[in-house]
């Protein structure tokens, strides 16, 4: 298993991924993917085994400590000599779930976090996730205002 940057090469491969892992409210689209890639890919890490694409995480970084939906949105919002890493996208391909690579790319986004002396990061998700994600030491900030894909979303946010 190895981590690495994500390229736009691996863009069809990650759009695949992110079609399987979410519901069409709740993805990102492959333009917005491609942004992504071509505005922050130094903050888009894939976890690989043998070349093959296991999953990925990204976000951009940000002043904010909580995400609002215009970043999902606009990537010229990235500022990198922010404090915060957000996580816009945690995705890992069916067939290599349950088997603690969600967590292999979480612990690798903490520690490349505070390399870059970031003070935290800070993600939204679903109710049903707030317990695993506390496992990692995010604190649940409450209901966010965030409203992506007419969900109801919290904050989450891990301080260094």
């Amino acid at each position: 298993m190895n981590f690495r940057n994500a390229t736009i090469k691996d863009l069809e491969e990650i759009n695949a991924i992110e079609n399987q892992c979410f519901p069409p409210n709740e993805a990102a689209s492959f333009e917005s993917l491609s942004k992504r890639l071509k505005v922050f890919p130094n903050h888009f890490w894939i976890l690989e085994n043998d070349n093959k694409m296991i999953g990925y995480i990204n976000g951009m970084v940000t002043n904010n400590k909580t995400i609002h939906d215009e970043m999902f949105a606009n990537v010229e919002l990235h500022d990198e000599n922010g404090s915060w890493q957000s996580v816009f996208s945690l995705a890992v391909s069916p067939e290599y779930r349950n088997s603690g690579h969600a967590a292999q790319l979480i612990h690798h986004l903490i520690e490349k976090c505070k390399e870059q002396k970031r003070k935290g990061i800070t993600l939204t998700c679903k109710e049903y996730l707030i317990s695993y994600y506390n496992k990692f030491g995010f604190v649940d900030l409450g209901i966010s205002k965030s409203v992506h894909g007419g969900e109801i979303w919290h904050d989450m946010v891990l301080e260094f």
